[in-house]
């Protein structure tokens, strides 16, 4: 036994709870929100405000999954980062693409009924505006750190934590408290979707990844739809 295992055993706790979730979203939204809002006031050109978001969005992430890791449990298996299998991150990958098609239909159905939501995505487009290698930065920031970052703290801590009161509490409360953090706008639905997705795959795996893989896939497939449609405009 090692001496996290000890420490973990005295203590009683071995699987993240409230605490847990509180100290992770708090964290969250001060790195995001809190840094995101002081970047406002500095005139930085598009590009580099919307890279510095994209990254925002990740780095808050894996601030809010330490902060709870540090908090009790300090071990990671109990937060699923376990390995899986690759029939796992293959299911994965096939729910991003599921994930991205149902999020079109959303949008086909807010412009089918003449809703206008403000486009509280333009700072990520504009920050593949600027050539290929913005492309790529942005890709790598939205595509990867991001979910990487949301992950971590949505699905490893939230539903995680949340499993203790049954499969629809766990899988159905951590999407919508994800999708609440995106802001009631155009995005929830988008985002109560892949947290729907992602916490499913989450639950039934037991390993965060294949979610990863969900979000991964969607992010890439979005933002490369909107750096292609920004492109044509």
């Amino acid at each position: 036994m090692t001496g996290t295992q000890r420490n973990v055993r005295a203590a009683g706790v071995t699987t993240p709870g409230w605490p847990e979730i509180v100290v992770a979203l708090a964290v969250l939204a001060v790195v995001a929100y809190g840094v995101g809002f002081l970047l406002r006031p500095l005139g930085l050109d598009p590009v580099v405000h919307g890279l510095l978001l994209s990254a925002l969005s990740g780095v808050a992430g894996i601030a809010g999954f330490l902060a709870a890791v540090r908090l009790r449990v300090r071990s990671l298996a109990p937060f699923g980062l376990v390995r899986t299998s690759v029939r796992w991150m293959l299911l994965g990958v096939a729910g991003g693409v599921l994930t991205f098609l149902l999020s079109r239909v959303w949008g086909v159905v807010i412009y089918a009924a003449g809703w206008q939501p403000e486009n509280i995505q333009q700072p990520y487009t504009d920050a593949g505006s600027a050539g290929v290698w913005s492309v790529v930065v942005s890709l790598l920031l939205l595509a990867v750190l991001t979910p990487i970052g949301e992950e971590l703290t949505f699905r490893g801590v939230v539903t995680t934590a949340l499993m203790r009161y049954g499969a629809v509490v766990a899988v159905v409360g951590s999407a919508v408290v994800f999708a609440l953090m995106h802001g009631i706008n155009a995005v929830f639905v988008t985002a109560l979707i892949v947290g729907l997705v992602t916490a499913e795959m989450r639950r039934r795996s037991g390993s965060v990844w294949p979610g990863v893989a969900v979000h991964v896939v969607n992010n890439a497939l979005a933002q490369a739809m909107a750096l292609l449609v920004a492109a044509a405009l």
